[in-house]
């Protein structure tokens, strides 16, 4: 019994993967509705489904209704693993045209300006973009909507590009590896630009956009002698496929690495693979940033007479980034309540201050009014806010010592007298300890001047 208890076991795992993940995706189908702009449908990717068959969607245009068949299996892993509590993907279609690659450095990937009939048909080109991952997918589709037992239309994977980190946050300073991954899995062999086997050549790009503008980073055609444009501010990428099967499908790797990001660097990077008449590509949002260190000043005590106003608090936050975004705010805690609120008093924020690696920094500052005897003994606590801080922020505190009210306690007493004490029997017994090594050494220089006096006497009597 234990076997087919195992095997039983065994095939409710196996159960529970596949059916890990949503059953459909739902997407809207946008085209252009002239004169400039543009219509949207709702449509459904079916990613799985039951024995029964696909489950009858009459809400939907069965040309937008898609079973979706996945070669390669990313498309259909990417979702297999997708969070269960996390908020459905944004899911967008539209119709594809197969074309040559625009970029002079991978004009060699299409030996002919003229897509080959191979090619030819509906095409439709799905972007998914969430908190989980970014993918862009190319799907060949049959003419016509199949009835299985309900409309729906076929839809073949062929090319699928895939980030798991679409909003990478770097540390300043640190480096930034931002992996992407490809599959390929040609519908025929004819649709591939060459006839031999193994994988196609294929070119992969990496841009980022910052404030409107678009900037080259990095090309690369791996096994074409194609002069490629010089990669900038030392960025590397991991680009191959990763085997060399005949007939496919395939899977690559295009992972990026920029090393010691700076504030400069921020922005949206565009990964673009580009096979033989067929692109991809996802976009990734990076961000640096740089939690503050937060100082207090005067610290760790500040000092007022009563009815006077102690010295102006200033909490330091420095080296942070991004510049925006800083919030200070003050506590006081202890008094007559014992709790925290908010402290009384004069606050404003200093100007930004400029680093040489990017970062900031900036006070706060807290004019107190006069202070009373009640309040000897209270913190004055600030508390930093800042996007790369946690929720709770990071803080600092002084405390108020009232002048006449800072007399020490029994406790206190007791202890100074102790150690006043022990420091007296320290000093005693030193003293000691010299006035004996001291001694001996008189002795010696005695002894010598009287054995120096008896010889000289000796010597005048010869």
């Amino acid at each position: 019994m234990k076997p087919l208890l195992l095997l039983v076991a065994v095939a409710l795992g196996l159960a529970t993967v596949v059916s890990a993940g949503p059953e459909t995706i739902e997407c809207w189908f946008v085209e252009d509705a002239g004169g400039g702009g543009l219509s949207k449908k709702p449509a459904t990717l079916l990613l799985r489904h039951g024995p029964r068959g696909p489950p009858p969607r009459p809400d939907l245009d069965p040309k937008l209704y898609f079973k979706v068949d996945d070669p390669a299996g990313m498309l259909l892993a990417a979702f297999r693993r997708y969070p269960a509590g996390a908020s459905a993907p944004h899911c967008e279609m539209s119709r594809f045209i197969p074309f040559p690659a625009s970029a002079k450095w991978a004009r060699s990937l299409s030996p002919q300006q003229n897509c080959p009939r191979a090619l030819d048909g509906d095409w439709l080109l799905v972007s998914v973009s969430s908190k989980v991952f970014s993918l862009s997918s190319l799907l060949r589709l049959q003419p016509e909507p199949q009835r299985e037992p309900v409309f729906i239309t076929m839809a073949t994977v062929v090319l699928t590009v895939l980030t798991h980190n679409p909003a990478p946050r770097i540390p300043l300073g640190k480096d930034a590896v931002l992996d992407l991954r490809f599959a390929y899995a040609p519908s025929t062999l004819e649709g591939s630009s060459s006839l031999d086997a193994g994988p196609p050549p294929f070119g992969l790009e990496w841009r980022r956009q910052h404030r409107g503008k678009g900037h080259l980073l990095l090309a690369a055609t791996p096994g074409l002698a194609e002069r490629m444009p010089p990669a900038q501010e030392k960025a590397t990428a991991f680009v191959a496929w990763d085997d060399d099967e005949p007939w496919g499908p395939w899977t690559g790797n295009g992972t990026f690495w920029l090393p010691a990001v700076k504030p400069s660097q921020e922005g949206v990077y565009l990964a673009t693979v580009h096979l033989p008449y067929l692109q991809g590509q996802v976009s990734l949002e990076l961000t640096v940033h740089k939690p503050p260190r937060v100082s207090l000043t005067p610290a760790p005590v500040v000092w007022a007479a009563p009815g006077e106003a102690p010295p102006e608090l200033l909490c330091l936050a420095s080296h942070f980034f991004p510049a925006e975004g800083l919030e200070v705010k003050w506590e006081l805690r202890g008094g007559p309540g014992g709790s925290s609120r908010k402290a009384e008093g004069k606050t404003w924020l200093s100007t930004v201050r400029h680093h040489s690696d990017g970062s900031v920094s900036q006070s706060g500052h807290l004019q107190l009014p006069p202070v009373t005897a009640k309040q000897h003994g209270v913190r004055y606590v600030c508390r930093v806010h800042h996007s790369s801080l946690p929720a709770s922020g990071r803080s600092a505190d002084v405390t108020l010592e009232v002048a006449g009210f800072s007399g020490p306690s029994i406790e206190d007493s007791i202890g100074l007298f102790l150690s006043a004490f022990l420091l007296l029997g320290l000093l005693k017994a030193l003293g000691w300890l010299a006035a004996y090594r001291t001694i001996p050494e008189v002795s010696k220089e005695k002894a010598t001047a009287a054995s120096l006096t008896i010889a000289r006497n000796s010597k005048k009597s010869q």
